[in-house]
């Protein structure tokens, strides 16, 4: 099955009040693992990639070549969209011509006229091409391939600006963050979130930094427009532990249990399972 915008399963998540996952990707085995999970959820799936990942992986025409191989030799029926998360300007037009089927330009960091100019750029291309869009407003928490945020509250009415303009997914700051949560955090902000929902007309919203954020938010988030739920953090902390625990039981010293197909296995398992798991919370489970 071909790569496919994300534009027809957000608008089935938001009409059915579920959401999609976006797990970012950064090589092989993460591809692999997110895939399978997928088919055998029933679960359609958005692989994210940074400028970051997707430089580490050798180029973004090395990206799309891998995702689509890979989907054609395990018989991956499900939809799959290849998004570049967080995408900067130029590398939102690199994507464009690499092959991916779904785009985010982020201009939050920009002065709000000049990320409007852009976004309305990047909309046209992408929807002249059957790609589907996605752009912020109000920056998320934390830092995301060098890209820093504080965790602004979007102003609900630059989201109707640029929902206006035709973008197919909203990502709007509403107290998230990346990376790990402080203990000190202090949740999303729920009022703000139904504001744009309401402002935008029923817009997909998307929910930046899901790593970490407690069920009963999700649960909520998710009832108030969100269709699009991102995860990163969360996938590398159960491959880092899973990996970890391979490696201090010193079983990569026995045998060939140095060999990377073994090595990285039990990291691998880990992935597959966090993401059975979020794809059952977000809603998504047999919605392929």
């Amino acid at each position: 099955m071909p790569l496919v915008s994300a534009k027809e399963m957000l608008v089935k998540a938001h009409e059915g009040h579920y959401a999609v996952g976006q797990f970012n990707i950064n090589n092989l085995e993460w591809t692999k693992e997110v895939l399978l999970a997928a088919q055998e959820m029933k679960s359609p799936v958005i692989l994210g990639v940074s400028e970051g990942a997707g430089k580490y992986m050798t180029g973004y025409k090395t990206v799309v070549a891998m995702v689509s191989a890979m989907v054609d030799s395990l018989g991956i029926d499900v939809p799959v969209a290849l998004h570049l998360d967080h995408g900067s300007y130029e590398g939102a037009k690199a994507c464009i011509e690499a092959g991916f089927s779904s785009i985010m330009f982020d201009g939050s960091h920009y002065p709000f006229a000049e990320n409007l100019a852009k976004s309305k750029e990047i909309i046209e291309i992408c929807h002249a091409k059957n790609l589907s869009v996605e752009c912020e407003v109000g920056s998320i928490g934390g830092e995301e391939d060098g890209v820093i945020g504080n965790g602004e509250v979007a102003d609900p009415k630059e989201c109707q600006i640029i929902a206006d303009l035709g973008v197919d997914m909203l990502a709007a700051g509403i107290g998230n963050i990346h990376g790990k949560y402080p203990a000190n955090w202090t949740g999303l902000n729920f009022e703000v979130l139904a504001q744009i929902q309401d402002i935008t007309n029923g817009k997909p919203l998307v929910l930046h930094g899901g790593s970490g954020i407690p069920a009963d938010q999700i649960a909520k988030a998710i009832s108030l427009g969100v269709s699009k739920i991102n995860v990163n953090t969360e996938l590398q902390l159960e491959f880092a532990a899973a990996t970890r625990t391979y490696v201090e039981a010193g079983k990569d010293k026995t045998g060939k249990g140095y060999d990377p197909r073994k090595l990285l296995a039990p990291g691998s398992s880990a992935i597959r399972s966090k993401v059975i798991a979020m794809m059952t919370e977000f809603g998504s489970v047999n919605k392929a």
